[in-house]
C-alpha cells in the first residue's frame, strides 16, 4: 500500500493477544503519527484517514489538559478512556481504525458511519484478516486471488459492486458503521450506527431548515481549515464549492485549484478564477499535457492497481492531475459529494454495456438487485450517503487520496443528519444553496455558475442564460462521452463545430471517447491483443475484437464497453496474477 515515496510507515503488534498490523499514510497527515498510544502504553490505537472533533468535545477534553489537533492523534486515544465504548459514536471523518486495549485483553475494528473509509476483510477458521485495501489480503492469502462472479456481474451492470460486496472471492467490505470487537479470539460483529437513526427525524419548514443549515454550515465548516499543511480548494463553477469559498475562514496557507483539458477554457475553469480573484487567492489551472498520453499505460496501470479495481481506466487522470494538485498543496479541501447529499444529484444506473459483448456462458441476471437498490422506498439522502458514495462514486475517492489528503464538508455527520430534515419542496432545489452564497458574500453571489444559477438578471434573459447553459451542458456530454452509435459518424462535425464556434468543451475536459480514437488508438489496440490472447471466459472475444474497430473508426461509440474490459483485464494481470 505504499504507493509513493512521500509516505510513512510502520508496524504494531501485540503478540499475547494475536494481534499484528502494519500501516502507510501520507508525512505530516494525522494518520503518519500512529500508533497513538495514552500515557501507560495499554490503549493503542492504529488509524487511516481523519477524524473531526466538535466544539463541545474538543473543550471536554481540554479542560482535561489533553490538546486537540488535527496532526496529532493522540487525543482520540484520550477520548476512549473518556467515553469507553460511546467514544466510536463521538467519531466525524472519513476513518477506519484498530483499537486496542490491553487492559481488558480487547481489540475493536471500526469504520467510519459511511464505509467510505474500506475496510477488506476474510474470515478462516485460524484468524481474521482486514487490511484498507484488497491487495494487502490478496498478496498474503493465495486462495483469494480469484474473480467472484457475484462481484464482477455487478461491476458489469454498474460500474461497481453493491453491498458490500467485492470483485475477489472471499473478500468483503466492512459495512459502514461497523464495530467488531475481539476477545479470547472470539469476534463479535455489531453495529455503533444505524442509518435509520438519522431517517426518523422530523422534516422542518422550509424557513427552519434554511436557518439552521446557515448556522450549522457556517459552524462547521472551519474543521476542515485546520492543518500544519498548506490546503488547496478545487475549486469549480458550480455551487458546493461556492458555499464553502462564501464563509470560509481566514487561512493565509490557501491557494485554490481547477482541473483541465489539453488546452481551451471550461467554464468551471473561468468561474472558478473569477471566485478566486474575488476571494483574494491565487489560483492555479491544472492541465492534462502530452505526458499523459504518453505515460497513459503506467497511469491506467497505477489506477487500477491503487484502486483494487473499483476506478478503471477511465479514471487514469485522477492520479495524474492529483499529483499536480499535491505539488500546490498537500491537503485537497473539495465541493464534492454536496450535490448528492443536499440536491439529490445521482450518477447510478446501470451502464447499459451492449449485451454482445457478455460470454452467454458467464451471462448472470442482476436486475432485481438493481430495482431493489434503487427502488423510492430507499430514502434519498440514505441513498446517497450509504450506497452511492462508498459504492460508486470510492474508486474517484480512493486514487485522489493516494496523492492528497482529501476532505469535503458534505460528509459531515452532522451536515448529513440535518440533509434528512430538509422539507420534500426543497429536496432538489438549488434555492437554499443560491441564498446561502449571496447571504454570506455577496460579490460570490453575483458571479454566476456553471449552470446558470446565481444570476442576477431576472426574466427572459435569466430563463435564456439557464437554457443555455444546461443545453450546451447535454451537447458537451455527447460530445466527450455519451454520443449514441447512430450520430457518431457526425464527430468530424463536431469537431470542426468545436474549432469554430467553441461552444462544445465548455463544462467536460475529459474526452477519453475521442482520445480512444486518436491519442490512446494505439494503446487499445495493444492491450485488446492481450486481451484475446487470454481468452477471459467473460467476452464474447468476437465482439471484443469487433468494438476496437468500430470504435477508432468512429463508426460506433464504445468506450464503455472498452473501459469495462481494459479494467477487468488489468485487475486480473495486476491483482490476481501479480
Amino acid at each position: 500500500m505504499q504507493h509513493e515515496s512521500f509516505y510513512d510507515s510502520g508496524v504494531y503488534s501485540v503478540p499475547e493477544m494475536g494481534i499484528y498490523t502494519g500501516w502507510a499514510a501520507h508525512e505530516n497527515s494525522l494518520a503518519a503519527g500512529q500508533p497513538f498510544c495514552n500515557e501507560q502504553g495499554d490503549i493503542a490505537l492504529l488509524f487511516s484517514g481523519e477524524c473531526f472533533v466538535d466544539r463541545g468535545t474538543r473543550d471536554e477534553l481540554r479542560r482535561k489538559g489533553h490538546e486537540v489537533g488535527q496532526t496529532a492523534g493522540s487525543w482520540l486515544v484520550h477520548l476512549y478512556e473518556e467515553k469507553d465504548n460511546r467514544f466510536f459514536e463521538k467519531l466525524n471523518g472519513l476513518f477506519s481504525g484498530l483499537l486496542i486495549d490491553k487492559r481488558r485483553k480487547q481489540a475493536f475494528l471500526f469504520n467510519d458511519r459511511y464505509g467510505v473509509e474500506r475496510i477488506y476483510f476474510c474470515e478462516t477458521k485460524d484468524a481474521t484478516y482486514f487490511a484498507s485495501e484488497a491487495k494487502a489480503l490478496l498478496r498474503i492469502l493465495p486462495e483469494l486471488r480469484a474473480f467472484d462472479e457475484e462481484g464482477v456481474t455487478q461491476f458489469l451492470t454498474f460500474g461497481c459492486t453493491l453491498k458490500w460486496q467485492t470483485l475477489f472471492r472471499g473478500v468483503q467490505l466492512l459495512p459502514g458503521g461497523s464495530l467488531w470487537s475481539f476477545e479470547n479470539g472470539k469476534c463479535h460483529k455489531q453495529k455503533y450506527f444505524f442509518p435509520e437513526t438519522w431517517e426518523l427525524q422530523p422534516a422542518l419548514t422550509a424557513e427552519a431548515f434554511e436557518a439552521q443549515f446557515q448556522e450549522t454550515f457556517k459552524r462547521v465548516l472551519p474543521r476542515y481549515f485546520k492543518a500544519e499543511s498548506k490546503i488547496g480548494i478545487s475549486l469549480t463553477g458550480g455551487l458546493d464549492t461556492r458555499m464553502i469559498m462564501a464563509c470560509r475562514p481566514p487561512n493565509e496557507k490557501l491557494i485554490c485549484y481547477t482541473f483541465a483539458g489539453k488546452e481551451g477554457e471550461t467554464l468551471d475553469a473561468r468561474l472558478a478564477e473569477r471566485v478566486a480573484k474575488a476571494s483574494g487567492l491565487d489560483h492555479r489551472t491544472l492541465r492534462i499535457g502530452e505526458e499523459f498520453f504518453s505515460n497513459f499505460e503506467s497511469l491506467a496501470d497505477r489506477t487500477v492497481y491503487a484502486t483494487d479495481g473499483c476506478f478503471g481506466i477511465l479514471g487514469a487522470h485522477e492520479i495524474y492531475l492529483n499529483a499536480q494538485a499535491r505539488r500546490l498543496a498537500p491537503v485537497r479541501l473539495t465541493g464534492v459529494f454536496g450535490g448528492e447529499i443536499l440536491r439529490g444529484v445521482s450518477t447510478f444506473k446501470s451502464l447499459g454495456l451492449s449485451p454482445q459483448l457478455i460470454n452467454p456462458e458467464f451471462c448472470r441476471d442482476v436486475s432485481p438487485l438493481g430495482a431493489q437498490l434503487t427502488n423510492g422506498a430507499v430514502h434519498p439522502v440514505s441513498f446517497a450517503a450509504f450506497r452511492e458514495i462508498p459504492w460508486n462514486i470510492f474508486g474517484n475517492l480512493a486514487a485522489c487520496r493516494t496523492q492528497v489528503t482529501f476532505r469535503t464538508p458534505y460528509l459531515d455527520n452532522e451536515i448529513v443528519a440535518l440533509a434528512f430534515r430538509v422539507p420534500e419542496s426543497l429536496r432538489r432545489s438549488p434555492l437554499i444553496a443560491s441564498r446561502f452564497v449571496k447571504d454570506n458574500d455577496s460579490v460570490l453571489g453575483n458571479i454566476p455558475t456553471d449552470l446558470g444559477h446565481l444570476r442576477e438578471s431576472k426574466g427572459l434573459s435569466n430563463t435564456l442564460g439557464r437554457v443555455f447553459c444546461e443545453t450546451t451542458f447535454k451537447f458537451d456530454y455527447l460530445y466527450s462521452e455519451g454520443l449514441p452509435h447512430w450520430l457518431s459518424p457526425l464527430d468530424p462535425l463536431l469537431d470542426r463545430l468545436h474549432s469554430k464556434v467553441g461552444l462544445l468543451g465548455l463544462h467536460k475536459y475529459l474526452a477519453y471517447r475521442r482520445w480512444f480514437r486518436r491519442e490512446l488508438a494505439g494503446y487499445l489496440n495493444d492491450v485488446l491483443e492481450d486481451v484475446r490472447a487470454r481468452q477471459s471466459p467473460f467476452w464474447n472475444s468476437d465482439f471484443v475484437n469487433h468494438m476496437a474497430r468500430e470504435h477508432i473508426a468512429g463508426r460506433k461509440n464504445h468506450v464503455r464497453e472498452i473501459n469495462a474490459v481494459l479494467t477487468l483485464h488489468a485487475v486480473e494481470r495486476l491483482l490476481i496474477r501479480n
